[in-house]
């Protein structure tokens, strides 16, 4: 008799079961890696989008910035660019003033001449306004130290503590913004009179 020849495969349905189940337990333990995976690449993913749209917004607030800031230079240089010229004007204005200023009314000879210099100068004074360049006659209003620049105090018990006397030059602005200060002299407040008999 002949013995039966040992083959390496005993069970043929036996050793397919197998086969099969050790392919399962492989295909089942790979989803579970690979769902792992996904999800670390989603979350990375989405934190690259996080800061993508971090960035993209910081950029967007930066060139914004960047146009009002630009905006406003250019204003300021249209609102601003006479004050140069406007500064060189004023003495004009002062000059012409003081001509005013001094003239003798009475002298039948110089009235036409006087009239042309009120003339100019209000067609000076009109012009400068034109270009938002406006004149501070702060004659009689109390005193302002942003607008006024005060030469000395004087007693006046008629007129009111801290109030403009008398104006010895003219101060402007230009759009707002001071461009020279009015010269002033400012009344002081009454003396206190002091109780001896307390």
């Amino acid at each position: 008799m002949t013995e039966p020849q040992n083959s390496p495969v005993e069970n043929p349905s036996r050793a397919t079961a197998e086969g099969q189940a050790a392919t399962e337990a492989a295909q089942s333990e790979q989803p579970v890696a690979d769902v792992a995976a996904l999800q670390a690449q989603i979350e990375q993913l989405q934190q690259q989008l996080a800061d993508a749209k971090d960035q993209t917004l910081r950029a967007a607030a930066e060139a914004q910035n960047v146009r009002r800031r630009a905006e406003k230079d250019v204003e300021n240089a249209h609102k601003y660019a006479l004050e140069k010229f406007a500064a060189a004007l004023l003495p004009v204005a002062d000059n012409l003033e003081r001509t005013l200023d001094v003239a003798d009314r009475s002298n039948e000879a110089v009235k036409p001449l006087l009239e042309g210099v009120e003339l100019t100068h209000k067609t000076l004074l009109d012009a400068l306004k034109k270009f938002q360049i406006e004149q501070i006659d702060p004659l009689g209003a109390p005193f302002d130290p942003q607008f006024h620049e005060a030469v000395s105090m004087v007693d006046n018990p008629a007129a009111e503590p801290n109030s403009v006397l008398h104006v010895m030059q003219k101060g402007f602005t230009l759009s707002g913004r001071l461009l020279r200060a009015a010269i002033v002299m400012v009344a002081k407040g009454a003396a206190k009179k002091i109780d001896e008999t307390a």
